[in-house]
């Protein structure tokens, strides 16, 4: 299916392809993807198998400037999907929050990282008394350096 990119407001590409998201499914609208990359400021990248069905989608949408004249080459968007490992961008001292597992919602320090086997052990902030606990890199959000 072709790649159409519509123009946004700077800063509200994750709120424009929520919204878009949101509509597409109420109203059984024909989308098949939407990409809103961090690092393209500006736009956001509609899969569609036909341009009117984006126009429909964006009509009338907030912070939507318009849809940019022809396709996007797929080749231009493979770097914004390709997969990063879990461990990158974890250091050690880090404050994470617990977002799967047992310890779901708590906050932690990463103590020590395994890349080899992408797991991060962590202490608990809100326990008691200090218990290493090791788990897979993708049960942790950076909250802030520590």
């Amino acid at each position: 299916m072709p790649l159409y990119a519509v123009k946004v407001t700077v800063g509200q590409e994750r709120n424009v392809a929520m919204m878009l998201a949101d509509r597409a499914e109420v109203e059984g609208l024909p989308i098949a993807a939407i990409l809103a990359p961090a690092e393209l400021r500006g736009y956001i990248i509609v899969e569609a198998a036909m341009p009117h069905m984006v126009d429909e989608l964006i009509r009338g949408m907030r912070h939507v400037r318009g849809r940019v004249p022809g396709v996007v080459n797929p080749a231009e968007v493979d770097h914004y999907l390709e997969t990063k490992p879990a461990i990158e961008g974890l250091r050690e001292g880090a404050i994470v929050e617990v977002v799967a597992g047992p310890f779901k919602g708590m906050q932690a320090r990463i103590i020590r990282i395994d890349e080899a086997k992408e797991e991060v052990t962590i202490e608990l902030l809100e326990a008691s008394f200090t218990l290493p606990i090791t788990v897979h890199a993708d049960y942790v959000r950076e909250v802030r350096e520590g």
